[in-house]
């Protein structure tokens, strides 16, 4: 997952095609033809909704483009934000990037398969 400082992220980027979607908004009501990157929004650290929605767009929808989270946006988050199928999180204004990597070196595999990685552990091939 790549992280960005909040200083980092512009929602406007000339020639991508950009949606943002508010997060009580269901991504299976709008079209996603020619879309190059989501925004999905975290107000408040306590709300999951983008979660869901980021599930959505890569399981059913079969979204392929970047999916990332915007607002707040704290480390303990980000390793279930990748599982669910971020590809990019703006971190909150004041948090550190190396920081939030320490997260994904804790945890480096999961038994059971999630958005990204369908196959549990047990049924994938060795690498």
């Amino acid at each position: 997952m790549k992280l960005l400082a909040a200083h980092e992220h512009s929602a406007e980027v000339a020639g991508r095609n950009i949606l943002q979607l508010a997060n009580d908004v269901d991504p299976r009501t709008v079209s996603l033809e020619g879309v190059d990157r989501i925004d999905l929004n975290f107000p408040k650290f306590t709300d999951g909704r983008a979660y869901s929605q980021a599930f959505l767009l890569r399981r059913r929808l079969g979204f392929t483009g970047e999916i990332r989270a915007t607002g707040d946006v704290l480390i303990d988050q980000l390793v279930q934000m990748q599982r669910t199928g971020f590809d990019v999180a703006v971190l909150r204004e004041g948090l550190d990037a190396s920081a939030a990597q320490r997260q994904f070196d804790r945890y480096r595999a999961f038994y059971q398969g999630d958005a990204v990685t369908t196959e549990p552990l047990f049924s994938r091939k060795a690498a």
